[in-house]
């Protein structure tokens, strides 16, 4: 008997994903270090730390801190825009709140993300979209702070990224939950799918722009996922964070994202204390 070997699948939903962090301590707990990691936007942040060394308890105190005061991140925001509010003026795409997607991550995580995927502790892969080419790419060489950057950035909000000769945005518009960026011999694919947003009563209130376009994204993140679960055939147990009542940008409602993630502990767990045999 052995521990089993894992691939950890990080799936997107902005301030949801916060819920990775009770995945990754259990990990912890148990002695587990997963052989690979895959993720898409915030689980591609989330996994590039841990790959990178971070513990799950650490990730949870850079949590609670960065996100507990609203002047100090929206300043850090403010500073990472690549617009200014002239550009209201000069009509097509310019969006002066458009910030970039580079800048956040060196502003909220300047020591947890290594230079290169080669740098890693775990192999990980990470998913972002070719905005021209209409296709999924994944990332698992070379320079790593593009291809997360590129894997967070939502359409509207993020910057797109221009690498490789590519303009890549986020990675959720296409694949949410990459259970298939596992390509490793693994016991079991731990997913952890934090895409869906929760249902509403029926009303015929019509919701502002900004909230249609996230809801709209929510929505399809979540079929895609569906999807993507469905389609694979290798032993994959999806674990859906019970974190539907918070919203894509909730991050400051971090402790309680958090708080009503600790049921994924037991969970995971459960599925890593079944028996695992080396080479099943």
């Amino acid at each position: 008997m052995t521990k089993p070997r894992v691939g950890l699948v990080l799936g997107s939903g902005g301030a949801r994903g916060l819920a990775h962090i009770v995945v990754l301590e259990t990990l912890d707990r148990l002695g587990i270090r997963p052989v690979e990691i895959a993720g898409t936007s915030i689980g591609a942040i989330l996994g590039a730390a841990y790959a990178g060394g971070a513990r799950g308890a650490d990730l949870r105190q850079l949590a609670l801190r960065d996100f507990r005061n609203r002047t100090e991140v929206m300043t850090k925001l403010f500073r990472a825009r690549v617009g200014r509010f002239a550009d209201l003026w000069k009509g097509g795409l310019a969006n002066p709140m458009l910030v970039d997607a580079a800048d956040v991550l060196a502003r909220f995580l300047p020591d947890l993300i290594p230079p290169r995927f080669e740098d890693l502790d775990i192999p990980l892969c990470v998913v972002a979209a070719d905005f021209h080419r209409l296709e999924r790419i994944a990332f698992s060489e070379g320079p790593l702070a593009p291809a997360i950057a590129a894997s967070m950035a939502i359409p509207g909000l993020v910057k797109p990224v221009v690498f490789e000769n590519r303009v890549l945005v986020d990675g959720g518009t296409v694949d949410p939950l990459p259970i298939r960026a596992i390509t490793r011999q693994v016991d079991v694919i731990l997913a952890i799918d934090v895409s869906r947003a929760a249902a509403r009563e029926e009303s015929a209130i019509i919701p502002g722009a900004v909230e249609t376009g996230f809801r709209v994204y929510d929505l399809m993140q979540a079929a895609l996922a569906d999807a993507q679960a469905l389609a694979e055939i290798r032993p994959v147990r999806r674990l859906k964070a019970p974190v539907e009542g918070f919203n894509a940008l909730d991050f400051f409602a971090a402790r309680k994202i958090l708080a009503a993630s600790e049921g994924l502990a037991g969970a995971v767990e459960s599925i890593l204390s079944q028996p695992f045999r080396s080479g099943d």
